[in-house]
């Protein structure tokens, strides 16, 4: 496990913009993870250590693009009908195993090696048979119906880069050039906590004054929707060597400590004192809602990333700010969300020089217009609004007010929330 600098989040103290604070991290942070082989067909939503060079063209050699009539092109009567002889069968798999000769058609078979020489194939629907001859329209171009060899991959070719998450795409074309094994960074392990002694887990009581943990569940969803290896340290009683303890055991064995709620200044948040009593701990206070500060920091050689407590602005922060800094930590680069241009529907107010993001539902009209309802309630803590929302609309520090029918950047949870 590779050491982060001390200072790696250190920050200034002045309200800072969003995409200036990303942009700052980016530059920081380094991949922390170390480096295993994995069998090619087990490295979903992992990602890839190595870039990937073929020594292999996709397709191997010229092969047909349908099923037909394999020929050469020059044989082809320029006026009129062609009449050749079949004299040969190539199939996927079987190659004709002679020298083609002029003056023959060959039965060919989509994904078939074209046989040497032969340039053009006819599709089967295109012709008739005529015993042994098979009877070929006029007015086939040159090449046609032809796939060359390296039309996909050429020998030589960089297909994948490193810190690319893999998805089934990508492992498809690894396999494709007879990869059975990638170099992938191993899984970052994070170790997720809650604190507070009104804070139950589900399936026990809750007392009077008492919650259930919903922010724990749904971070350490996030965490393994990412592909991260999350191990759940469960609820830390409000006490600070208590918490110190379990902080310090699970240091060493993971790269990232996570909680929410619990880091600010408060008689009863012990964690802010505990992680520095071990480490570091910087507040980063963005301009940015939902959300209060994030505290990131560092106990021993693990990351410390203190969220939001309300469960929509610790949701909200771990998408837009949190995830960005464990796909760096994890060896990802080049992670940017989805971003969309869709209509308002909805008029909206803000203060200036502050990101926003909005929970909206989307509704796509008949004629396709793809339209943005913000959610009735606009509460940090309104945790249905989490779910009843398709994604975020984000309204950048420059706009202080949107109207019905704008224009406005949507970032749908599919594709933010899982890989």
């Amino acid at each position: 496990m590779a050491q982060l600098k001390d200072d790696c989040f250190a920050f200034g103290d002045a309200l800072t913009p969003f995409a200036d604070a990303i942009a700052d991290l980016n530059n920081r942070l380094e991949t922390v993870v170390d480096v295993e082989a994995v069998p090619t067909v087990e490295t979903l939503g992992r990602i890839l250590a190595e870039d990937i060079v073929s020594d292999r063209a996709v397709p191997p050699h010229d092969n047909s693009a349908v099923d037909g009539y394999a020929v050469f092109y020059e044989d082809l009567n320029a006026d009129g009908e062609t009449r050749l002889p079949v004299t040969g069968r190539v199939a996927a798999g079987h190659p004709l195993g002679r020298e083609a000769v002029r003056g023959e058609a060959v039965r060919i078979f989509t994904g078939a090696p074209m046989p040497n020489g032969m340039d053009t194939v006819f599709m089967e629907e295109d012709t008739s048979l005529d015993g042994d001859v098979v009877i070929l329209p006029n007015g086939l171009k040159h090449g046609s119906n032809r796939r060359f060899a390296g039309e996909d991959v050429k020998i030589g070719d960089t297909i994948i880069r490193a810190g690319k998450r893999l998805r089934p795409q990508e492992i498809g074309l690894a396999a494709s050039v007879g990869r059975d094994k990638l170099k992938t960074f191993k899984r970052l392990k994070v170790a997720v906590f809650s604190t507070g002694d009104e804070v139950r887990d589900p399936g026990g009581d809750a007392p009077a004054g008492c919650i259930y943990d919903a922010n724990r569940y749904a971070v350490m969803s996030l965490l393994m929707g990412m592909g991260c290896a999350v191990t759940d340290l469960g609820i830390l009683p409000d006490d600070k060597d208590a918490i110190i303890a379990a902080l310090d055991a699970a240091k060493s064995d993971h790269d990232v400590l996570m909680t929410s709620g619990g880091v600010s200044a408060g008689e009863e948040d012990h964690v802010k004192s505990a992680v520095e009593s071990l480490g570091s701990i910087h507040f980063w206070r963005l301009a940015i809602k939902p959300g209060r500060p994030i505290a990131l920091g560092q106990v021993g050689d693990a990351s410390f990333i203190g969220l939001p407590g309300n469960p929509v602005a610790a949701m909200v922060t771990f998408l837009m700010i949190a995830q960005p800094v464990l796909r760096r930590l994890s060896g990802e680069t080049g992670y940017q969300p989805n971003r969309f241009p869709v209509v308002s529907g909805f008029d909206y107010k803000k203060k200036p020089n502050r990101r926003e993001w909005v929970r909206v539902r989307v509704e796509v009209s008949n004629e396709g217009t793809v339209t943005a309802l913000k959610h009735h309630s606009s509460g940090a803590g309104i945790l249905t609004s989490m779910v009843d929302a398709d994604g975020l609309v984000e309204v950048p520090e420059d706009i202080v007010r949107l109207e019905i029918g704008d224009m406005v950047t949507y970032i749908p949870f599919n594709g933010l929330i899982a890989g």
